[in-house]
């Protein structure tokens, strides 16, 4: 996919890639197709120059955009594996990450720098704890412009001649930290077999030849796994604004074919009355059958919720009209993608394998299955429908309670999003560690709380003996770059509005 991607952009190379939007939502050209493969083409030679070899591991702190898409194309050439940094970690996080990648060279553009290093006494005010990059170990080298103490800059002069062309499909191609402890991070290693299988995958999903006939409509999103199988088709691609605002008014004059939005940026725009058209896919933090629905009121033809994992991306999808349909307890998600093979445990976990999956974490031995800490279940159909997070589980008067079990049942009209969360029960529980179940539900702007209350009755009384213990009206906290609900920071709040109830 990567090499198809090269040649598209050397095809036409006169042809606009990268659009980014004016604060009118109107497309200005960012990067055509020769600007990306001649930015390509000097940074492979400026690590070639600075002695980097096949199965170097180069630490990437680069924002989304052109540069760093660049740059994954030239460490795609060189057959270099990429370590994804996130500056933002803090210092022991990204320290003990450093640690374990242990990278021969760190990329940074002066975004990363800043919060890094210059740009600190600013950070300590607000209270975040950010690493100097060049302290932590081993050289930084800038790629973009350079800002007032950030690292040399990449030696973007260094000859092309003489480059090689990795060609193997073996040999690791990224790394990307998911969890862990700073005594204990964990990285998932994805080959350059399952990175190319996965954007395949990608590719057959977004249904490249009915893509490639609205190739003059650019796709909108953000994601490396939308840049690459998109532009690799010829189509334009589209990065979405940030400003909730922005992006309705780009979503107005753009008219994508195809666009990419995480469920909260899909939130933002609904408030902003933002219209949608074609198809949208969304993924990365849990999609409600109602959010589909509503971008599907919207204006847009399909909407599909994706399921993936950063271990295996995507492994299964589920259109709007489906998901709606669904009556039974848990989260549809739709069936398992061709090639992805899909298990549940004795104890409910869900079991994941194929070409797409990770090869191993890093510093682990391989493992075929994809151990994805979801409990679910395989419908009559042979569809996935999840049941809730294993480490989600709420304990009450000795019952185990899975929260995704009845999460769908909260989205109910004028539900923004909602969570259940274990608060502790206090003085009298049952069992030690006895929780109480509250929902946390976010209204949406202009819905009034007793109306919401009144509609949640009945699927609140469907429950059963799930039925949480106390409804809470409030935002709830997001958290990471994906905005997923953050269940700890829900649970501390619910548990703060309970006692200021007393």
């Amino acid at each position: 996919m990567l090499d198809r991607l090269d040649h598209a952009l050397r095809a036409r190379p006169e042809r606009p890639a990268v659009l980014t939007p004016t604060r009118t939502g109107a497309a200005r050209v960012r990067a055509t197709g020769g600007e990306l493969t001649g930015l390509a083409d000097a940074f492979a030679a400026a690590l070639h120059a600075r002695g980097l070899r096949a199965g170097d591991t180069v630490g990437v702190a680069v924002r989304p955009g052109p540069r760093a898409l660049a740059v994954l194309l030239a460490l795609w050439r060189l057959g270099l594996r990429g370590a994804v940094l996130d500056p933002g970690a803090g210092p022991d996080v990204l320290r003990a990450r450093l640690a374990l990648a242990r990278p021969s060279l760190v990329l940074a553009d002066a975004a990363a720098q800043a919060v890094a290093g210059w740009a600190r006494p600013l950070a300590r005010r607000a209270r975040l704890a950010l690493p100097d990059l060049a302290s932590l170990g081993g050289p930084v080298a800038t790629v973009g412009p350079r800002l007032p103490g950030c690292a040399p800059a990449l030696d973007l002069g260094a000859p092309r001649s003489g480059v090689p062309a990795y060609g193997d499909s073996d040999g690791d191609a990224v790394i990307v930290f998911t969890s862990g402890t700073t005594s204990r991070p964990r990285a998932v290693v994805h080959t350059r077999s399952s990175l190319a299988a996965g954007m395949e995958s990608v590719s057959a999903l977004f249904g490249g030849a009915r893509a490639a006939a609205g190739a003059d409509r650019p796709v909108l999103g953000g994601t490396f796994f939308v840049l690459v199988p998109s532009l690799a088709r010829g189509a334009t691609v589209a990065l979405p604004a940030r400003s909730p605002a922005v992006l309705a008014r780009q979503l107005r004059r753009l008219r994508p074919r195809d666009t990419y939005l995480t469920p909260p940026q899909l939130r933002d725009a609904l408030r902003e009355g933002a219209p949608f058209g074609g198809r949208v896919w969304t993924g990365s933090a849990p999609a409600s059958a109602e959010l589909l629905s509503r971008v599907r009121d919207a204006g847009a033809e399909e909407a599909w919720g994706v399921y993936a994992l950063t271990e295996l991306f995507p492994a299964a999808a589920v259109e709007a009209r489906e998901k709606a349909a669904y009556e039974g307890p848990g989260d549809l998600v739709g069936a398992p993608l061709p090639a992805v093979r899909a298990v549940a445990e004795e104890d409910g976990q869900l079991l994941l394998a194929g070409p797409a999956a990770r090869h191993r974490y890093l510093g682990e031995e391989p493992d075929p299955w994809v151990r994805t800490g979801d409990r679910a279940r395989l419908d009559g159909a042979g569809r996935i429908v999840l049941e809730g997070r294993t480490k989600d589980m709420v304990l009450r008067r000795a019952e185990n309670i899975y929260p995704g079990l009845y999460e769908p049942a909260l989205q109910v009209p004028g539900v923004e999003l909602a969570v259940l969360v274990g608060v502790p029960a206090g003085p009298g529980a049952e069992t030690a560690g006895d929780e109480r179940l509250v929902a946390l539900v976010q209204p949406r702007r202009g819905v009034a709380e007793d109306a919401l209350r009144a509609a949640l009755a009945e699927p609140l009384a469907r429950m059963g003996s799930a039925r949480p213990d106390s409804v809470v009206f409030a935002r709830v906290p997001l958290s990471g770059r994906s905005r997923k609900p953050d269940r700890a920071a829900a649970s501390v709040l619910a548990a703060a509005r309970l006692r200021g109830r007393r």
